[in-house]
């Protein structure tokens, strides 16, 4: 049976339809899909985001398990900030990308994938074995609520008991909401992945399949903040952000038009274009990862030989201007030859640019910017140009 967050009666008295997410009973939509869309690029979005997996580690070497356990170094975040790191196996193909919080000197929070958990909990328990550290599952501790839209920090400064302006992207700071103790954090505007925050991204659509992206409000290019609570102060919580607010145009919104949003925004996605089958490199991820650090880290041999080899293949964002929009799984040919030169990992109609988005591996000589390529749907061919990412970027 799915398991169901704090807020689950909450979002069945709303009108939602669920969907299954990484074993999570969790909201697709309320309304429509494009709605809630178009609520998140020009007011704000209000998500329910608990599905995510989390695990706490602590001790005195905390930062240097970290550093052996991911990619980045988690060592020199400074207390209360956080960043992007990524788990990957010792052939160095990416087993879940992650939001790694420093939330004191030996006190570390991880957030991961709803459908990864287990297997970021387990490996990371192995990896810091030998180190003076604990690991523990921290998925129960709180419920994960997301403002996110050009609008959030108007709202979330109607009920916040601080100067909410003044939190920097990718911090993470104690603060009471509505009276109620949390851990609010900020989460960065831009089209990269990972980088921040509180959110967690995450997650996926439920109905495209896939597990998500912790990416949070960075993965979706939007500003926005992560409220972590308690789970028994989680529907208060909501429904006084939902108040506030209401003059500001905020829609609860699902887990179906994160989909469009990160896609949008060009930010991969575990399930599709991060698998044990693709390293940080190919995906665009390489300032993910920290060579030369004390003790090494698992996968770095790998990564090491990877880098210096170069991809032969990597992730490039694709548009055309046809009505029918790539989908994963279609392959993408030369339009010279005809021959297989890549496969669309993730697409879509934008509803923000009107015309059809999609992400793709393609063949490094058949990658830069501006190559025209032919997609596969279904039997025909359409016309598609290769572009750089992200496809929308929030005006500065």
């Amino acid at each position: 049976m799915a398991k169901k967050t704090p807020l689950h009666a909450l979002h069945t008295e709303l009108g939602a339809t669920f969907t299954d997410c990484g074993g999570w009973s969790m909201p697709l939509r309320y309304t429509s899909e494009l709605a809630e869309h178009h609520a998140v690029r020009t007011t704000a979005g209000l998500f329910d985001l608990t599905h995510l997996g989390e695990a706490e580690v602590s001790g005195p070497e905390a930062g240097r398990a970290l550093d052996h356990a991911l990619t980045g170094q988690p060592s020199r975040i400074a207390v209360g900030r956080g960043c992007s790191s990524v788990l990957v196996h010792e052939t160095g193909g990416v087993l879940d990308d992650l939001v790694v919080h420093r939330l004191a000197e030996t006190r570390y929070r991880i957030v991961a994938n709803a459908g990864n958990a287990m297997v970021v909990l387990s490996q990371l328990r192995d990896r810091v074995d030998g180190y003076a550290a604990t690991i523990r599952n921290a998925s129960g501790d709180r419920a994960l609520i997301a403002v996110q839209g050009p609008a959030a920090q108007a709202i979330i400064g109607a009920v916040a008991d601080r100067d909410v302006v003044s939190l920097e992207h990718n911090a993470i700071t104690p603060a009471r909401l509505g009276g109620r103790e949390v851990l609010l954090a900020r989460t960065a505007g831009t089209g990269s992945t990972g980088s921040t925050g509180g959110t967690g991204s995450t997650g996926g659509t439920g109905s495209t399949g896939g597990t998500g992206s912790t990416g949070g409000a960075g993965g979706i290019g939007e500003d926005g903040f992560g409220v972590h609570c308690r789970p028994a102060d989680a529907e208060a919580l909501w429904r006084t952000i939902s108040a506030a607010g209401t003059g500001h145009g905020l829609l609860a919104c699902g887990l179906a038009c994160r989909y469009t949003l990160r896609l949008e925004a060009g930010t991969p996605s575990c399930g599709r274009e991060l698998t044990p089958r693709t390293t940080p490199f190919e995906a665009g991820l390489g300032h993910a990862v920290t060579f030369g650090k004390p003790g090494g880290f698992v996968g770095e041999a790998a990564l090491a030989a990877r880098r210096d080899q170069g991809p032969t293949r990597v992730l490039v964002g694709l548009t055309s201007t046809g009505r029918r929009a790539p989908r994963t799984g279609c392959a993408v040919l030369a339009p010279d030859t005809g021959e297989h030169i890549g496969e669309v990992t993730s697409g879509a109609l934008s509803p923000t640019l009107g015309h059809p988005v999609a992400l793709a591996y393609l063949r490094t000589d058949r990658s830069a910017p501006g190559t025209e390529v032919l997609v596969d749907i279904r039997g025909g061919h359409e016309h598609a140009r290769v572009v750089e990412l992200p496809f929308h970027r929030r005006p500065a």
